[in-house]
């Protein structure tokens, strides 16, 4: 029983390996040889499945900048500009590591379908009413936010705890 409950721990509940910037973590190991076992059980378990780091950065935020879990009865701003790749997209998922079903069928926002300011600056609501073309439903109950970085830049592989990456901070929660 405690092998099978400290295996259960590593797998879904430890981040092994964890690089922060801010609210969120990746692991560089993530898709590669040098993953340990139970890193690819979780990536198996979580992410189904992984590009190394050279084609894609996997950052996740469990909680926001603050350090406090994600819910869905609350609303989220996530603010900034492109991170340094050539593509990246931000993806909430529910605790079961799904997509959380929502009358509007929106899941994410990407580089390609986020809108910008005249500078070149986003703001996305995550949760709450509708918050426009900028809006990621997230339901009740915790959540997380995957941020991918397809094809990132140099800098970002080299020193991901210190890529620019958005913010994620709390407006509101009901």
């Amino acid at each position: 029983m405690l092998g099978i409950a400290a295996t259960w721990l590593m797998v879904f509940r430890i981040a092994r390996g964890a690089i922060t910037d801010g609210p969120w973590k990746t692991n560089l190991t993530t898709g590669s040889a040098q993953s340990d076992a139970y890193h690819r059980a979780s990536v198996a378990v979580h992410g189904l499945f992984a590009l190394n780091a050279s084609e894609t950065i996997y950052y996740t935020a469990a909680t926001d900048n603050d350090g406090h879990a994600l819910e869905g009865d609350c609303r989220y701003e996530i603010s900034g500009r492109d991170p340094d790749a050539r593509w990246w997209s931000i993806t909430a998922y529910g605790r079961d590591d799904f997509l959380i079903p929502n009358p509007a069928h929106r899941y994410s926002v990407s580089k390609t379908t986020v809108a910008r300011d005249a500078k070149g600056d986003f703001v996305v609501q995550v949760g709450g009413d509708s918050g426009g073309d900028n809006w990621i439903p997230v339901g009740g109950g915790r959540f997380s936010l995957s941020l991918r970085l397809y094809n990132p830049g140099p800098g970002v592989v080299l020193d991901p705890s210190h890529a620019v990456l958005p913010a994620l901070r709390k407006v509101s929660c009901s």
